[in-house]
């Protein structure tokens, strides 16, 4: 579920953790406050902790003698980790929507040069 304005754009970002009974989390705010900052630190671990159980999945699978219980917790894990980067694509995804949705600013005009006073001369 995504929470959005009256354009469709994204107002909430979707965060990198559920809430009671796995509940979506979300912040609302400029991607600069501290929850933020927190997603974006768990985010980075949970993606660096994809990377290497994909790893250790292509060197266990590709061992002989593999047992049932050693592959029935790596594809536990790994289900966690899908479940973790997808969670972390539909956000990513959703901020991306509402920035490319936001208009673009205005280029600031140059100011116009003061007016020229002209000096009474006599001829």
């Amino acid at each position: 579920m995504r929470v959005t304005d009256v354009r469709g754009a994204s107002v909430a970002r979707l965060l990198p953790w559920a809430g009671t009974g796995g509940k979506p989390c979300y912040v609302v705010g400029d991607d600069t406050g501290y929850v933020s900052r927190k997603a974006d630190e768990v985010e980075e671990i949970q993606l660096d902790m994809a990377y290497e159980l994909l790893g250790h999945a292509d060197g266990l699978l590709t061992e002989p003698g593999v047992t049932a219980p050693e592959i029935h917790f790596l594809a536990r894990r790994l289900t966690e980790s899908l479940e973790q980067v997808q969670r972390i694509a539909e956000s990513r995804g959703s901020r991306l929507e509402a920035a490319l949705a936001r208009p673009e600013p205005e280029p600031a005009s140059e100011p116009l040069p003061p007016p020229q006073s002209k000096s009474a001369t006599s001829p």
